[in-house]
């Protein structure tokens, strides 16, 4: 069996980022920038107020100072003249400054009467005022290729005139789920079937991390069915199934693969849960085959596709963020293999302490509901209550 690191390098040395695409930028919201920006305009494009106040000349101001107000100007408007020698102009939030000021004097530090200000003080020159390209000038290179469009980036693009951004694309993920004993959603299981998790949980997961899921349903645990939901997922960029990657009779899903032209690069990884694993290529597109107990498919889904699928999507960072934790409880991991182990997060006085969920058995979901992360227990190992654990966070710290 391979190590978890043997396994992921092997996936995601065989995928490369898709192409790109020009959509709007609201559309960008979330992805990765294909392109550089730079900035076609200067930002602010004139000196402007951030304060409401009066716009002086600093050189005039001073304690028991008295100007005369010649104007006022709004955010939207210019000012209709210049500030001269021992004049003031009322002015409010992002109005351009007039000429002649070179400084504003917020309006609580003045007693206006009758068209006359008094100074409690002097200011500086540029006193709240921003300055002309304060924020970008024209020709800054701005954002570069591999940024991660957040809110801050969507603003900044409408700021600078762009309708539109090239990203990468958002990987077509297509989900089949296998198993004669699975009850699709809208059905009420009848005598020994169970309800169908894991194309909603492994669907949940693509939205996620970015990607768009094409739902195949349910197979039965038959060769041509299994096949002929393969062969509906070529036009995607990526086939994530669940079930039927072990070594029981109707374990179909390397078969189906295989004689569909696949060509597979690994089975079985060394961790709990989620042993069988199956990836490999199929039309140049990245497969894999995931186990069908619910937990199994979310865990070895957190681990292997969601770092190819950041990949595909232009990401540089694939990997979710580690934390070392204080163990709460004694947590033990008997046997060979690697644990990732569902824990909850508290935060105390010494930093922050990490809980199992309960029972770990890979077909209670309940314990994914309720985990901040996955604790890393090396096999053979109990961790005990005050030692320390590596956590992999799958949400930000409660």
């Amino acid at each position: 069996m391979l190590t978890v690191e043997e396994a992921l390098e092997a996936i995601v040395s065989r995928v490369e980022p898709l192409g790109t695409e020009r959509v709007e930028i609201l559309s960008a919201l979330g992805r990765v920038l294909a392109e550089p920006i730079v900035s076609r305009r200067e930002i602010p494009p004139w000196p402007n107020s951030s304060m409401d106040g009066y716009a002086v000349r600093a050189a005039d101001t001073g304690r028991g100072v008295a100007l005369t107000v010649v104007g006022r100007v709004e955010a939207g408007s210019v000012p209709a003249r210049r500030v001269g020698a021992g004049e003031a102009m009322r002015i409010f939030t992002g109005a351009p400054l007039p000429d002649g000021a070179d400084a504003v004097v917020p309006q609580e530090d003045v007693d206006a009467v009758n068209g006359r200000i008094d100074l409690r003080g002097s200011v500086d020159p540029a006193a709240y005022v921003r300055t002309a390209g304060e924020d970008v000038r024209v020709g800054d290179r701005v954002l570069e290729p591999g940024t991660v469009l957040s809110a801050a980036e969507i603003g900044l693009l409408a700021t600078l005139g762009y309708g539109q951004a090239r990203v990468y694309r958002r990987p077509r993920v297509a989900i089949l789920s296998t198993g004669n004993e699975l009850a699709d959603l809208g059905a009420e299981p009848g005598p020994g079937q169970i309800p169908n998790t894991n194309t909603y949980s492994l669907t949940a997961q693509v939205l996620e991390a970015g990607g768009e899921p094409v739902i195949l349903g349910v197979a039965p645990d038959r060769l041509e069915a299994i096949a002929e939901r393969v062969a509906r997922a070529r036009d995607a960029d990526m086939l994530v199934s669940s079930a039927g990657v072990s070594v029981g009779d109707l374990d179909l899903v390397r078969k189906a693969l295989t004689e569909a032209g696949a060509e597979l690069h690994l089975w079985q990884v060394s961790m709990r849960p989620g042993k069988p694993i199956t990836f490999g290529s199929l039309a140049g597109h990245p497969v894999f085959g995931l186990p069908g107990n619910p937990v199994s498919a979310m865990v070895t889904f957190e681990l292997f596709v969601r770092p190819a699928l950041l990949k595909m999507a232009g990401r540089r960072r694939l990997t979710r963020p580690r934390i070392r934790a204080r163990a709460l409880m004694t947590i033990p991991n008997p046997g060979n293999r690697r644990g990732y182990l569902r824990v909850r997060l508290e935060r105390d006085g010494d930093g922050v302490g990490a809980r199992l969920t309960g029972e770990q058995g890979s077909a209670i979901l309940r314990s994914m509901v309720i985990a901040d992360g996955l604790a890393v227990i090396p096999p053979d190992t109990t961790v005990e209550q005050g030692s320390n654990v590596e956590v992999i966070l799958l949400r930000e710290l409660p």
